[in-house]
């Protein structure tokens, strides 16, 4: 049974927040949000993984389904050990997990920096410690698990080149932090959205985002999400 997520603020509070983030530099259907100064050349190659925390891992699994150039996106854990990789223990906080995504992508339709311009401007927001939105706690962390040096002197490189921009009106919170391992959550948690789009908490905090990412990125969003359960 799949464990319901607990509602904290009212609903139009949780409205405001999806949207908060970048209203400031978003104007009708386009978004100014500066793309990564440092990035790499797309190239044809072996596909490539990108492991990313930000809050619930269901609505980040549903944005990165919607790119062009992303193969597949499990929602996992990451930061803990392997024995603790279970829903019910990652909720205790005492794991070290972060409810997390591995995006893999084809490295000559999608660079590591568009992917980390859409986490950073739709996917969640990066100015929320240890939560986002009505999720509180450490699992709910922004955080940004590298896989190699590349990786993390990109990610390193952005955030500063948004702190030094003043994109965010606060201070960005995102960890950096090597990749020790990835592990797949349970099957009931993977597609969510897909599969409860009326679901209260979808509606309110990750509908939105995907609109947004159509809107604003209409160029990388791909209308027939790539699914798990497809694969």
């Amino acid at each position: 049974m799949v464990l319901p997520r607990q509602f904290g603020p009212p609903a139009w509070v949780v409205a405001l927040f999806v949207v908060a983030p970048i209203s400031a530099i978003a104007a009708g259907n386009t978004v100014s949000f500066p793309a990564p100064a440092l990035d790499d050349v797309k190239l044809a190659g072996k596909p490539q993984t990108a492991v990313l925390a930000g809050g619930c891992f269901w609505g980040m699994q549903a944005v990165f389904e919607h790119l062009k150039g992303v193969r597949r996106v499990l929602a996992g854990y990451s930061g803990g050990s392997a024995a603790t990789a279970h829903y019910a223990l990652v909720g205790s906080g005492t794991t070290g997990h972060a409810e997390s995504v591995q995006v893999t992508f084809d490295p000559g339709e999608l660079s590591y920096g568009d992917i980390l311009r859409v986490y950073f401007s739709v996917a969640h927001d990066p100015t929320q410690l240890n939560r986002q939105g009505p999720d509180v706690g450490v699992r709910y962390r922004s955080e940004i698990f590298y896989a190699d040096a590349r990786q993390q002197a990109i990610a390193r490189a952005y955030i500063a080149q948004l702190q030094q921009a003043g994109v965010f009106p606060q201070p960005i919170v995102t960890q950096l932090a090597p990749l020790t391992g990835f592990y797949r959550a349970e099957d009931y948690h993977q597609d969510f959205l897909v599969r409860n789009t009326d679901y209260g908490y979808i509606v309110q905090n990750d509908l939105p985002k995907i609109a947004n990412l159509q809107r604003w990125y209409s160029q990388l969003y791909r209308e027939q999400p790539v699914l798990v359960g497809q694969q």
